[in-house]
């Protein structure tokens, strides 16, 4: 007999329950993926009933889905939505949370996923009181527990967070969720590496020059103004988006596609990754900030902290000994555009002479992960009846030609995967630690007399104008092209 399912949202008033999570769990739901008998239980301070719920979250799922809203398919699925107002400050309220649960479970077993996408400050309370009611215990069917970033805010506050966890569920129980690794590309990179002979081969430094990894956001900080001041872009991007596409990009084939063993080749390379000293953070960062950062609502008029950044980064192992890794984020940029490049090194001979003495262009290949999803690699050919003139051309992979039917959402993959247990796409304990032991040397150098200038930028541009000689002087280039959308 199956087990039923049941996911508990706290903070599911909020913005991401009612944009990302109830449309993901509804398309999922059209799909016929989900479990049967899933039920979702909206728990926060707003007094809402259940068709009050229902109806709230109906606009913005039709919203999301446009065409793909259909009223008969949403009132079906709309059926296992409840809600029960409370406060997690209130033991009483979760209890009273706790038995509404069972009541609708009707004490049979079931799998059981809290989802915490309340403010980070309150995830310790959430987590004290799910221990207290022992709704952690899994007599009953598996109980998952779901953390959204950020996790933590430096190493030290990320470790108090893993302890007050590890203090009531275990390690294989939590799921810490990072959306960028449910993106179909970044697990596209998994397949593209490991289940094709061509690439493997070349991916190692014999063959690799360097690699480019950059995130880049059209929009400014808007409304978030108080929140990003006192978390900077290393914080908001770095620590969790760009090292997990660096760890994808970097680690070794694992023994089998199983959660952990992808996860401990992962941690590998964290290890792997060479501390930043005091002494080189001048050279090894570029920071930034846009113009005009400083006038937004809840900033600091004389703010120092940096909407743009560039890491270098080594990764002390033999595959990857002495090839630079460009970290790259920053908003109000050019376009919105995360991709990674890996640029090859030059043939060792060139045999056909380039024109006004420019060295020709090497192999590169582009795996863009949004938008306009895709893989380009790019290599010369002889320009058609112009002597021996070589242009760089590309080979050029894009998913919405190939798969129509579009890409999914990444919520929809990751929820999918917590309901099964599949802990492939999310971090571990270790992995967290690791990564915030890597940033928080640099935050603390960018706070002390060591910090490189702080670059004022133009919005609409790839940052601060002196990331250009800044790379041109390590002899390399950006590779700045915003995703040409058809």
């Amino acid at each position: 007999m199956s087990m039923s399912h049941t996911i508990v949202i706290f903070g599911a008033s909020g913005d991401l329950t009612r944009r990302k999570l109830i449309p993901a769990l509804y398309q999922l739901y059209c799909k016929e993926r989900l479990p049967d008998e899933t039920r979702i239980v909206g728990f926060s301070r707003t007094p809402l009933t259940h068709d009050e719920f229902r109806s709230k979250l109906r606009v913005e799922t039709q919203k999301r889905a446009q065409d793909a809203f259909e009223e008969g398919k949403w009132e079906a699925f709309a059926q296992s939505l409840y809600y029960q107002p409370g406060s997690l400050e209130q033991t009483e309220d979760v209890a009273r949370l706790c038995r509404c649960i069972e009541q609708l479970e009707q004490n049979a077993p079931a799998t059981r996923v809290y989802y915490l996408a309340t403010l980070p400050q309150l995830y310790e309370t959430a987590v004290r009181h799910l221990g207290e009611l022992k709704m952690a215990d899994e007599t009953d069917g598996p109980r998952r527990l779901v953390v959204e970033k950020p996790f933590g805010h430096d190493l030290h506050s990320a470790r108090d967070l893993n302890a007050i966890i590890h203090e009531v569920f275990e390690e294989r129980q939590v799921f810490r969720i990072d959306h960028y690794l449910g993106k179909e590309t970044v697990q596209n990179l998994l397949v593209l590496r490991f289940a094709n002979s061509i690439f493997e081969p070349l991916w190692n430094r014999h063959y690799v020059d360097h690699v480019q990894i950059t995130v880049a956001e059209s929009l400014d900080v808007g409304s978030r103004g108080a929140y990003y001041d006192r978390s900077g872009v290393l914080r908001d991007m770095f620590q969790n988006h760009l090292l997990q596409l660096l760890m994808i990009t970097a680690m070794e084939a694992p023994v089998r596609f199983e959660a952990d063993l992808v996860r401990d080749e992962k941690v590998k390379v964290l290890q792997a990754l060479r501390n930043i000293t005091p002494g080189e953070i001048a050279e090894a960062t570029l920071r930034g900030q846009y113009r005009g950062y400083r006038k937004h609502e809840g900033v600091d008029p004389e703010s120092q902290t940096e909407t743009f950044a560039i890491v270098r980064c080594w990764i002390d192992n033999w595959r990857w000994k002495d090839v630079p890794f460009y970290l790259r984020s920053g908003k109000a940029m050019s376009c919105r555009s995360t991709q990674i490049v890996i640029q090859f090194r030059r043939v060792p001979h060139m045999l056909f002479q380039p024109e006004q003495g420019r060295p020709l262009d090497a192999n590169r290949l582009v795996v863009q992960i949004q938008p306009a999803e895709g893989i380009q690699l790019h290599f010369l050919t002889k320009v058609p009846d112009a002597g021996m003139q070589l242009r760089l051309t590309d080979l050029d992979f894009r998913f919405d030609r190939e798969f129509p039917s579009g890409m999914p959402d990444a919520y929809q993959r990751l929820l999918l995967d917590v309901l099964h247990g599949d802990a492939s796409l999310f971090a571990r304990s270790d992995e967290v630690e690791l990564s915030w032991a890597f940033i928080d040397p640099i935050l603390t150098a960018w706070r002390s007399p060591l910090a490189p200038p702080l670059y004022i930028y133009e919005r609409g541009c790839w940052g601060p104008r002196e990331s250009h000689p800044w790379l041109a002087d390590q002899g390399r280039e950006w590779f700045d092209v915003c995703p040409v959308l058809h």
